[in-house]
């Protein structure tokens, strides 16, 4: 089994939890919800943790109690992590594994 980083443990929870429905997949934001790519580590967990907590300032955030009535506080930081560090899939740097060597590297 493959150990996986913070931000992958964040991302599996951003979907399994079914987070995109409403801030999407790109963590963009859809119609009057926020976005969440980028946004302060530290005030995302604070969010997370009041809702977490039975608490919301508005309605439209008393549905955010639900979600994250079951996160433990390594989801809150794995989940935080990728709101964070998110970077969309096709801007991501890869490495490119695709040159292959042909010859004996000769002059």
């Amino acid at each position: 089994m493959q150990a996986q980083t913070p931000y992958e443990l964040g991302k599996k929870i951003y979907l399994q939890k079914g987070c995109y429905s409403c801030h999407g997949n790109k963590l963009e934001g859809l119609h009057e919800y926020p976005h969440l790519a980028n946004r302060a580590k530290g005030y995302m967990s604070y969010k997370l943790k009041y809702f977490r907590s039975n608490k919301a300032d508005t309605q439209q955030q008393e549905m955010m109690i639900a979600y994250a009535s079951g996160l433990s506080d390594a989801d809150i930081d794995n989940l935080t992590t990728y709101m964070y560090e998110f970077v969309e899939e096709e801007n991501a740097e890869r490495y490119d594994d695709s040159f292959q060597t042909s010859g004996d590297g000769g002059s």
